[in-house]
């Protein structure tokens, strides 16, 4: 969450997907009541320190790292919280004032807070604990809403532990003192909800969830035979394909298989964000893969799909929407599909909040290719990046002389126009000349992509710095060549 959206979310007000709480110094016990109430319906942010009307008082800054502390602490106590929950709030400032950002996703379970039951009604966190008919329709809800909650009769001996240690390991690597680092496989299974009790059966046991991200193969396609990834590359040969990997395992391995199928005939040029260089390619695949592994309906029979054409990529997935149409970034309200798995997605680092990766893939696909992303929501979820010429032709089993004189001629990379300019300046030039060296017609783009740049960092100086907008303005080395 930028500060723009957090400001925009505040102007907002309360609602029944946002709270505000004055704590101001200390965490008071009506946050965890709301943190209850959000799991247990449709998720939602928590913004520490404002008032209920939206007046930004602020954290006394010395207070700050006690009360995500103490709060971490507290979410993780299965005696507090039950089950436990993973959350961290994240410190913002808006108009100088700290405040505290609390993320809670929607709950695969039933959450508790010292064995009460809260649930979500507009702007008011409201205690349903003695109303027996609330309570049977919240446990309906959960057991109802999410096929991978469905209880299995398989054991632990059924899923496969180095996938298990794959995990602890990962949450370990982002986070030092992670929970699942000193857990047992099975008290981690729990910890993830991955281990539940079917009331109706009177049964407990792994779920679909767990053998989903767990399991050998053999299990899975014992439980779930409709399970595939379908990964194609279709350049050449439009009417099959040029290249292909049919996966069937499980949600880890999955997910490497896509990445590195991507990642081989996609190209990957130089991106700059900010001052350092990103891999804008990665970063898509990273969330349209990890959106379409942890937000699919593993009920249906739909084979999953990720193609990469001349001119976009697509994935295509079973979905229980909740809308139709074209979402836009503006007004998409994020609902989780399978909380289990997004939940061990996030801990191991292969997802972040819900929401995010809509946010991230447009930005990316904007530095990637120019274009925008496209998610069409409908029983089949529809994720579409458009693509250069240059994002097929570079590599891939179809790669020709020519395609890479051809790629050549019209890739240049930031870091060889940089040198380009300064080579070209080691005698003064005009912008429109520097410009036109490089090959380039828009003037004003040219200049904050690669003339402000050299500016900041001194390498390029101006003739006459005392007066930026002079027509007689020229640009001249600053550095030996």
């Amino acid at each position: 969450m930028t500060e723009a959206e957090l400001l925009t979310l505040i102007h907002g007000g309360e609602n029944i997907c946002v709270e505000f709480k004055k704590s101001t110094n200390d965490i008071t016990k009506d946050v965890y009541d709301t943190v209850c109430a959000f799991s247990n319906r449709n998720g939602g942010t928590i913004v520490l320190g404002i008032k209920d009307n939206g007046e930004i008082l602020g954290i006394c800054p010395d207070a700050v790292e006690r009360m995500k502390k103490d709060f971490v602490t507290s979410i993780n106590n299965g005696l507090k919280i039950n089950p436990p929950l993973y959350l961290q709030p994240e410190t913002y400032l808006v108009d100088g004032c700290i405040l505290l950002v609390i993320q809670v996703p929607v709950g695969s379970q039933v959450c508790r807070h010292h064995g009460r039951i809260f649930d979500r009604n507009h702007e008011s966190d409201i205690d349903i604990t003695d109303n027996s008919d609330l309570v049977y329709q919240l446990y309906a809800r959960k057991s109802g809403s999410y096929f991978v909650n469905k209880v299995t009769r398989f054991q632990l001996c059924d899923l496969r532990s180095d996938l298990i240690e794959r995990a602890r390991m990962m949450t370990a690597s982002r986070t030092a003192n992670h929970p699942w680092k000193s857990m047992s496989d099975e008290e981690l299974l729990r910890s993830a909800g991955l281990i539940l009790k079917d009331q109706e059966k009177q049964i407990e046991g792994i779920t679909l969830a767990a053998i989903l991200l767990f399991g050998k193969d053999t299990t899975i396609m014992s439980v779930l035979p409709q399970h595939k990834t379908d990964a194609i590359f279709r350049i050449e040969n439009l009417d099959r394909y040029d290249d292909r990997d049919v996966i069937i395992t499980n949600l880890l391995e999955t997910y490497d298989r896509l990445i590195a199928f991507g990642q081989k005939h996609l190209s990957d040029p130089f991106v700059q964000e900010g001052i350092h260089s990103v891999s804008a390619r990665d970063k898509i695949l990273r969330e349209i893969f990890s959106n379409s592994l942890a937000h699919r309906d593993y009920s249906s029979g739909y084979v999953a799909k990720f193609v990469i054409e001349r001119n976009r990529l697509f994935t295509e997935n079973a979905n229980r929407s909740h809308g139709h149409g074209t979402l836009h970034l503006s007004a998409f309200e994020p609902y989780a599909k399978n909380p289990p798995i997004s939940k061990v997605f996030r801990e191991i680092g292969l997802a972040d909040e819900l929401g995010s990766g809509m946010r991230n893939t447009y930005k990316y696909t904007q530095l990637y290719s120019g274009g925008m992303p496209e998610f069409i929501e409908d029983d089949v979820f529809r994720t579409i990046i458009p693509l250069t010429s240059v994002a097929v032709e570079k590599i891939g089993p179809c790669e020709k002389t020519q395609v890479k004189t051809q790629v050549k001629t019209q890739v240049k990379t930031q870091v060889t126009i940089y040198d380009e300019i300064l080579a070209f300046c080691l005698e003064p030039h005009s912008k429109a000349e520097i410009a036109k060296h490089c090959g380039y017609k828009n003037t004003k783009n040219f200049t904050l992509k690669y003339i402000r740049p050299l500016l900041d960092n001194q390498t390029l100086k101006m003739t006459i710095p005392d007066k930026p907008n002079s027509r007689n303005q020229k640009y001249i080395t600053n550095m030996p060549i």
